[in-house]
């Protein structure tokens, strides 16, 4: 069960929606959250919340993750739109704004922001990228690396997470949103000895 019982609902809800798989990826991007939100002094609850329904469209019907990413009123620009694998930031932070009625505008812009990143994150929306990026099941090649730089310094992280994932993303010849190369400018100073994974 969720770490807080009035979140045991959207544990349900999440079970019904999610494989077995990106069920237990949700659940472990939960627990990386507060854990990351306890080391840094973030609001632990919702960054739990944050964290659990980061990826709850992910497995919706394609056109209807098209559908909400189009009416979402957050600003998806010309890549996330034409990019399927972008759509469920985009579509996930609208149905939780419109559909679970959850009116917290940080938590919503966390998942907006889950999978793009944008320059000047606030707590809460770095700690579900990272949380995202390192939570219990990865086993990419850098990871145990990756860990040590969410729990050293957010920053810091943040670049060379964006390095990783520009490069993933051009290494497969794919589109990158503004907001992304808006992040990777502005982490970059953070990384002054120019680390990466």
């Amino acid at each position: 069960m969720s770490k807080y019982p009035e979140f045991d609902k959207y544990e349900d809800l999440l079970r019904e929606r999610l494989s077995k798989k990106r069920f237990q990826h949700s659940m472990n991007v939960a627990d990386e959250c507060f854990t990351l939100a306890e080391k840094y002094g973030a609001d632990k609850r919702r960054c739990y919340l944050a964290g659990m329904l980061h990826d709850i469209m992910k497995e919706e019907l394609p056109e209807r993750q098209k559908q909400y990413t189009a009416d979402s009123g957050l600003s998806p620009d010309p890549v996330e739109i034409a990019t399927k694998s972008l759509w469920h930031g985009v579509a996930g932070a609208y149905y939780v704004r419109e559909v679970l009625k959850i009116d917290d505008d940080e938590i919503i812009s966390a998942i907006r922001y889950h999978t793009v990143g944008c320059a000047r994150m606030t707590l809460m929306e770095k700690i579900v990228y990272l949380g995202d990026m390192i939570s219990a099941e990865r086993d990419y090649k850098g990871v145990e690396k990756m860990r040590e730089y969410c729990y050293k310094d957010t920053d810091l992280a943040m670049s060379v997470a964006l390095i990783y994932q520009i490069n993933c993303v051009c290494s497969k010849c794919g589109g990158l949103p503004v907001s992304t190369f808006e992040a990777y400018n502005y982490y970059l100073k953070f990384n002054k000895n120019k680390e990466s994974l």
